[in-house]
């Protein structure tokens, strides 16, 4: 009898509308809820246990104990599995905190459907209705203004039987490209009142646009690039999907092509490829007639570098223009947009029809410019060497990094920690940059969304001490415990704002500031004792303050990962 009840409220009878958001989320394809929960939660909380107990598919809901911490494991966990997220929050202090993660979201086009509670419109008379003076307090004019200009998309629920249409909007939109996040406001009084459950299932009723570039368009491009005696291709923010990751590396092999990752968020070519030209753009572009641009942002500094006035220039990417910029004002002779790697598969396709009436030319190119690229590449992990002093430089870390994970499948992150060029690379999703935003605190806990996503793979979170400050990091390491996430985490230590220091020497490279033994406004003296912190949520830990130590701390840091499956923190000691 029991039984017959619960299938008979599943299929028909009512559901409170707190548990039919999350449950139509689920029915849709969202696999977690990263939730920070305040006091409008009751309804969806009530609604987690009712739906529950009416055995009714949810999402995970996952306890973050900080909105940033949701919104970048949202991130992360996008980046391994290209599935679009959901992340709830309190009301309006709680949608603030994840304003950082909404702006760092929009920048990367990565999509969120973001929701936060809205403070009940009614003092009485109704389920719901203002109880405590917080009520009062929270109340804002615009809430939605905290996340507007990073958002695609924003609504209130009204009534409850919009929560389908509402969630299916949301992911729609943020799921579509140009992707990011959207916004939905979900007001306690409308979350406390009945829902009919049966409006919950079935497959999203509103499915995500796809967009791909007109052919004429492609095989203009190709035209372009196929004839050009001296091209050059810039890529900030990958491939977009592993087959196309392979694909490109064929194409400029094929063809003699130098690759630029300048300031590059993800890998798009490995770094021991041929076709590698660093991340420097200057000498290319000196006598550049033709360049690809592969979802850059910034693919060059107009300040420092000139393109040749003849030279074609191709942007391709899910929004090649950047429109939700203001300034932005790079060439465009051809415009490709759609999904990067989408695109990318269609323009190799063009050039492999092309590709017969060039042959001798590509090869020339391609012996010549991989000359210069093995030189570039040796400069580089020379330099790195030369970084093996007291205290050790980013560049030596990423080095010993990288040996550390040789052989193995491994992702890194970086937020103003180890960087690229010393790294020894070769797969699709290996590598991920902080966006170019700027919202410090991202690494550690993308890292944990991605490690979420495959808990097998080795997962590295590498970022400054400022950015490990930034990330609430008494939080993100409960999350690890909790969530039995083993990552690797590096902190580099050099007690100072070093991307600061250096904005200010190379504006002002014979400055007063520049010739202070402590720069103004810099320095983060005395730093904590960071292993400390992770120790409180039981990591493993070590310090590396030799450049003699770090390679067997980091030996020994990824034993107890393989072994143990907990997570670890290693500090390491560098230059300013």
């Amino acid at each position: 009898m029991e039984n017959d009840i619960t299938k008979k409220d599943s299929a028909g009878l009512t559901l409170t509308a707190g548990g039919a958001v999350l449950a139509r989320m689920k029915a849709i394809g969202i696999d977690y809820i990263f939730a920070n929960s305040g006091t409008d939660f009751p309804p969806i909380i009530e609604g987690l246990a009712e739906a529950a107990a009416k055995d009714i598919d949810l999402p995970h809901a996952l306890i973050m104990p900080h909105e940033n911490a949701a919104m970048g494991m949202a991130h992360g966990y996008y980046l391994a599995t290209g599935k679009t997220q959901a992340v709830m929050a309190h009301t309006n202090v709680g949608l603030a905190n994840c304003a950082i993660g909404a702006i760092n979201a929009a920048t990367e086009h990565v999509p969120v459907v973001l929701m936060s509670g809205r403070t009940p419109v009614m003092e009485k008379g109704r389920l719901g209705a203002r109880a405590v003076p917080i009520g009062w307090g929270q109340e804002m004019r615009d809430q939605a203004a905290l996340v507007r200009e990073s958002t695609k998309w924003e609504y209130e629920l009204k009534f409850p039987e919009q929560v389908p249409d509402v969630v299916d909007r949301a992911y729609a939109i943020a799921s579509s490209v140009p992707k990011g996040p959207t916004y939905v406001s979900l007001p306690r009084e409308v979350l406390c009142e009945p829902c009919r459950s049966d409006q919950i299932d079935g497959p999203l009723r509103m499915q995500p646009v796809p967009v791909a570039p007109p052919q004429a368009s492609v095989e203009a491009a190709a035209d372009i690039l196929a004839k050009a005696k001296n091209p050059l291709i810039i890529a900030q923010r990958g491939t977009g999907t592993a087959e196309a990751f392979g694909r490109f590396g064929e194409l400029v092999d094929q063809w003699g092509i130098p690759v630029v990752q300048y300031w590059a968020i993800q890998l798009a070519i490995g770094t021991e490829h041929p076709m590698f030209a660093g991340m420097d753009p200057a000498p290319w572009l000196e006598n550049a007639d033709a360049v690809v641009v592969i979802d850059c942002l910034a693919p060059w500094s107009p300040d420092i570098h000139d393109l040749k006035p003849d030279c074609k220039v191709v942007q391709i990417g899910q929004n090649p223009l950047y429109s939700r910029f203001p300034g932005r004002n790079f060439a465009a002779d051809i415009s490709l947009v759609g999904e990067t790697g989408d695109v990318i598969m269609m323009l190799a396709d063009a050039m492999d029809r092309r590709h017969a009436d060039h042959t001798s030319v590509c090869a020339d190119r391609r012996a010549k410019v991989a000359t210069i690229n093995a030189e570039t590449r040796k400069q580089a992990l020379a330099a790195a060497d030369a970084g093996a002093v007291d205290p050790m430089t980013k560049a030596y870390v990423s080095r010993c990094l990288s040996e550390a994970i040789a052989g193995r499948s491994a992702t890194v992150f970086s937020e103003l920690g180890c960087p690229l060029e010393p790294l020894s690379l070769s797969e699709h999703s290996s590598w991920y940059q902080e966006p170019h935003s700027g919202g410090l605190g991202w690494s550690f806990p993308a890292s944990m969304g991605y490690q979420l996503a495959d808990k097998n793979k080795l997962v590295v979170a590498t970022m400054g001490d400022g950015s490990y400050m930034f990330a609430n990091p008494t939080a993100c390491h409960q999350i690890a415990e909790a969530l039995e996430l083993p990552i690797l985490i590096l902190v580099l230590n050099n007690n100072e704002w070093g991307a600061v220091r250096q904005s200010v020497t190379g504006m002002y490279p014979d400055g007063y500031a520049a010739k202070t033994n402590e720069m103004p406004l810099t320095a983060l003296k005395p730093s904590p004792d960071f292993t400390k912190v992770a120790e409180a949520s039981r990591a493993w830990v070590a310090k590396a303050k030799r450049v003699e130590d770090l390679p067997g701390i980091l030996r020994d840091a990824i034993k107890h990962i393989d072994t143990n499956r907990t997570h670890a923190l290693v500090e390491v000691t560098i230059s300013a």
